[in-house]
């Protein structure tokens, strides 16, 4: 079997390349935040509106956000920071258009945030947002029918809490993951290039052996999740971190559809350009026939 980058890569989307490339130069290169005192400058202020949710004895806020008619499923959300930035409110708007667009509910969590609460609190949030939904789906929303989802640091929780319900797991249809970062160990090829990044040791810089898969899900058993959407740009430092995984859970029996998209950093469903309206329209269409 032969499998090149070129064959992950629609052809459709050589028409987007070039409003790509010039977007990639006028932004440059990006870093995040270096300490904490940087991490606490770019946080603002908290969000109103949030709906506080138990499970398994523990509590954790959401936003949900409704379809203008009956709901046909119910989508849960895990927002992107570096597991030290972000809110569920900042993806109001893409959330709702989300929302309209499939007919879905669309829960997000505002889990907690390090270096303040590093891991296990995100995850544990995560797993209480979704073993609250499994719970209450039905009664709240009329109907169980349910997908997941999530951006960078969120589609690594979106993972995590698939492998720790995995006697559950497949109750979710399919998850549909963006640029997620699967290790943070250091140990594979991806790993060792974000190895320096403050986010990891803000995050997990105090856990000894960070190949766990609750951090680290690449290294974690695969088999038995839902069919995964793997949504990632070519130019993404985290490319071979997502083939890794695919190849992961395809070892492992399971079902995985990769998208690779040119000229595309990481982060880049974000931009306001032909490239992330293209990766929605796939991932919209992906999550619509898993909701069929």
């Amino acid at each position: 079997m032969r499998l090149r980058l070129n064959d992950l890569i629609g052809p459709e989307l050589a028409e987007h390349a070039e409003e790509s490339r010039r977007t990639n130069a006028e932004r440059g290169a990006r870093r995040g935040p270096g300490n904490a005192e940087e991490v606490r400058a770019l946080r603002g202020a908290a969000a109103t509106g949030n709906t506080l949710v138990e499970a398994a004895g523990r509590q954790v806020p959401v936003r949900v956000l409704r379809p203008a008619g009956a709901p046909r499923g119910v989508h849960l959300d895990f927002h992107g920071g570096g597991f030290y930035l972000g809110t569920a409110a900042q993806d109001d708007a893409r959330n709702q258009r989300l929302a309209d667009a499939l007919g879905v509910v669309v829960v997000s969590v505002d889990y907690r945030l390090a270096p303040e609460h590093p891991w296990p609190a995100a995850p544990d949030d995560a797993e209480t947002a979704a073993l609250w939904l499994l719970d209450n789906a039905r009664e709240l929303f009329g109907t169980d029918r349910l997908t997941l989802g999530g951006f960078s640091a969120g589609s690594t929780l979106a993972v995590t809490t698939l492998l720790r319900l995995r006697d559950r797991a497949r109750r979710f249809a399919g998850a549909a993951l963006q640029f997620g970062t699967y290790d943070l160990s250091g140990r594979t090829p991806a790993g060792r290039l974000i190895a320096d990044e403050y986010f990891i040791e803000a995050y997990a810089g105090h856990v000894p052996d960070r190949t766990l898969p609750d951090i680290s899900p690449v290294f974690g058993d695969l088999g038995g999740l839902p069919p995964l959407l793997l949504v990632v740009g070519a130019l993404d430092v985290l490319l071979a971190d997502n083939l890794a995984l695919a190849a992961g859970v395809v070892a492992a029996g399971g079902e995985v559809e990769v998208k690779v998209y040119p000229e595309s950093p990481h982060g880049f469903t974000n931009r306001d350009n032909g490239m992330a309206r293209a990766a929605w329209r796939d991932i919209e269409r992906w999550l619509a026939a898993r909701l069929s």
